[in-house]
C-alpha cells in the first residue's frame, strides 16, 4: 500500500509536530482543497452548490465553534443558535450602515466579534457551575437573544416586516451575498471562510491555549493546580466558540437564506449543531465536517432512498423516520464509538498503515 511511513524520517521536533506529519496526508488535504476551489464550482450544479454544499460548509463552521467549547474545553452549551443569530443581526446592521469602500468581510467578522462579546457574558456562569446547570444557563442565552432581536427593531433598521433581506455585497465586481449573487460566487466566498477558520482552529488546539482547554476539560482542579487560569481559559473558549458561531450565522443569512430572520436560529438549530459534534466526534476538527455532512444530508437521503426502490412514503412517515434514525445514530456513537466518525476515519487510516499485517 502507498499509505506508509517507512523511510520517512523526522530530524527535528518541529518536523515531528507539524500540522500533517505524514506526506500522504498533506497531499490528500491539498488535493481536496484544490478540488473544492477549482473543480467543484465548475462541475457543481446550482442545486448542489446552493442547497447542499453551502449549508454543509456553514454548519461546519458552527460545529467547529461548538466543538472548541464542548469538545476541547468541556463546557456544554445549548445556545449555539442564539450566538448565530447575534452574528447574523449585527452583520446586517454593520453591512447596511458601513461606508461603500469597506470590504464585504468586515460585517461578517464584526458579527462574529459581537457574538464573541455576548459569549463571554454568558460564559461567566461557567466559573461556578458546570455540566447540566451550565447547559441550562446557555439555553437561557438562546431564548433571551432571539427575544432581544425580535423586540428591538434597531437591529433590523426598524424594518416593518422584521425580516429584512440580506444586503448584496460585491468582491471585484461579483456579488457574493444576497439574492443577486451566483451560486458559484457564494460557494467560493463561504469556502474561503471555512478554510481559514478550520486552519486557525486546527492550530489553536495544538497550541498552548488548546492544551489549556483540554486540561480544563479533563480535570479542572488539577489544571488549576499546575497554573492554568480557569477564568481566562473558559472565557477564551466561550469567546472563540461564539465568534465561530457568529460568523456561521452571518454567512447563513447573507449567503444561504438571503434574509435575517429569528426562526432560522431557533432551539432546533442549537440541538442540530450539538448532534453534529456528537456524531462527528467531540474534540476533533475533522469530526465537525463529518458531523455537519451526516446530519444535514441524512434527511435528504431518507427522502430519496424509498423512491429508488419504488416505495412512496408519506411526508409525516419520513419525518418520523428522520427522528428515529437521528436518535439511533446518537445512541450508537455514544455507546459504541464516543469519538464519532472522526475516530472511525482514524482507525481506517491506522489499518491502512499496517495492512496486510494484523493490527
Amino acid at each position: 500500500m502507498f499509505y506508509r511511513e517507512a523511510g520517512q524520517f523526522k530530524t527535528s521536533y518541529a518536523a515531528d509536530q507539524q500540522l500533517l506529519p505524514i506526506p500522504m496526508d498533506r497531499v490528500f488535504v491539498i488535493a481536496v482543497v484544490l478540488i473544492a476551489i477549482f473543480v467543484v464550482p465548475v462541475v457543481g450544479s446550482q442545486y448542489w452548490l446552493e442547497s447542499i454544499l453551502l449549508p454543509v460548509l456553514i454548519l461546519s463552521i458552527a460545529a467547529l465553534g461548538l466543538n472548541i467549547l464542548t469538545g476541547y474545553c468541556g463546557q456544554l452549551s445549548l445556545g449555539t443558535g442564539g450566538f448565530m443569530a447575534a452574528g447574523a443581526y449585527m452583520s446586517y446592521k454593520i453591512a447596511t450602515n458601513m461606508p461603500e469602500f469597506m470590504p464585504v468581510w468586515v460585517p461578517i467578522l464584526g458579527g462574529g466579534l459581537f457574538a464573541a462579546s455576548i459569549g463571554v457574558i454568558f460564559g461567566l456562569p461557567s466559573l461556578r457551575i458546570k455540566g447540566f446547570y451550565l447547559a441550562v444557563a446557555t439555553l437561557a442565552a438562546q431564548f433571551f437573544l432571539l427575544w432581544l432581536f425580535q423586540k428591538v427593531p434597531w437591529f433590523v433598521n426598524y424594518s416593518i416586516s422584521g425580516v429584512p433581506s440580506a444586503p448584496p455585497e460585491t468582491i471585484l465586481g461579483f456579488y457574493v451575498t444576497g439574492a443577486s449573487a451566483s451560486p458559484e460566487a457564494k460557494y467560493l466566498f463561504v469556502l474561503a471562510f471555512v478554510i481559514v477558520l478550520a486552519l486557525l482552529a486546527r492550530n489553536m488546539v495544538r497550541s498552548r491555549i488548546g492544551r489549556s482547554w483540554m486540561a480544563i476539560r479533563d480535570m479542572d482542579i488539577a489544571a488549576e493546580l499546575i497554573g492554568i487560569k480557569p477564568l481566562q481559559t473558559k472565557l477564551t473558549a466561550f469567546a472563540i466558540s461564539s465568534f465561530y458561531c457568529g460568523v456561521a450565522g452571518a454567512l447563513w443569512s447573507f449567503c444561504y437564506i438571503n434574509t435575517v430572520e429569528p426562526t432560522a436560529f431557533d432551539i432546533e438549530r442549537s440541538f442540530q449543531v450539538l448532534f453534529m459534534i456528537i456524531v462527528g466526534g467531540l474534540g476533533s476538527v475533522l469530526g465537525s465536517f463529518f458531523g455537519a455532512a451526516f446530519i444535514f444530508l441524512l434527511p435528504i437521503l431518507l427522502n430519496n432512498v424509498p423512491g429508488w426502490f419504488g416505495l412512496q412514503l408519506a411526508t409525516d412517515v419520513v419525518s418520523h423516520l428522520e427522528f428515529m434514525v437521528f436518535g439511533a445514530a446518537i445512541i450508537f456513537f455514544l455507546i459504541v464509538e464516543p469519538h464519532g466518525l472522526a475516530r472511525l476515519w482514524q482507525i481506517a487510516k491506522e489499518k491502512l498503515r499496517l495492512w496486510p499485517f494484523p493490527h
